[in-house]
């Protein structure tokens, strides 16, 4: 009945389990969020494998053709491979498998946030500005809704986009995604 449940991560981070089956990060991840190699990455209730320098990217909790799914993805200076990914999984399944905090079946998964990965914090735009990114909006703008350009500036949830040396705002409301985009 509405009862949850706490997993701590360093820093402030939550995942609050609501045992209704409902998942919601209570504190947003931090910037920057570092899994502490000391302690297997998890603070105190961390154990098994290290967190070999992954930082949290995101959290997310989605339902897909029926299925409800728990994500975390990772950061790494170097990039993340399969071996970080495994101790990380390790350590929090082991933690959501003593806490049972979801009553209904989920897929717990544990991946690199990738070269495209979506930026959503302030200090994601901060950390990647000049960068090639790509803006989808809800509506179209101008006959389309996808944008790709160079991250020219973040005002209060607006992106600026530097699209051939015309700069292009795209409000909080009308953004839909922005997301790194991969130059070859």
């Amino acid at each position: 009945e509405g009862g949850q449940v706490q997993l701590g991560f360093p820093k402030g981070l939550h995942l609050a389990v609501q045992t209704h089956g409902e998942v919601q990060v209570v504190d947003q991840v931090p910037d920057g969020l570092a899994l502490p190699a000391d302690d297997g990455g998890l603070g105190p209730a961390g154990r098994g494998g290290q967190a070999r320098g992954c930082r949290i990217w995101d959290v997310e909790y989605v339902r897909e053709a029926g299925q409800w799914y728990l994500r975390l993805y990772l950061d790494k200076d170097g990039g993340v491979d399969i071996l970080d990914c495994e101790a990380i999984s390790r350590t929090v399944s082991d933690l959501l498998d003593e806490a049972d905090p979801i009553e209904s079946s989920y897929v717990f998964e544990v991946g690199s946030a990738g070269l495209e990965r979506q930026l959503k914090r302030p200090g994601d735009f901060a950390q990647f500005m000049g960068s090639p990114v790509l803006v989808k909006t809800y509506q179209p703008k101008d006959g389309r809704k996808e944008f790709a350009g160079t991250l020219a500036g973040y005002d209060n949830g607006a992106v600026l986009l530097d699209m051939g040396g015309e700069t292009v705002r795209f409000e909080k409301n009308e953004t839909a995604l922005v997301r790194l985009r991969v130059e070859f």
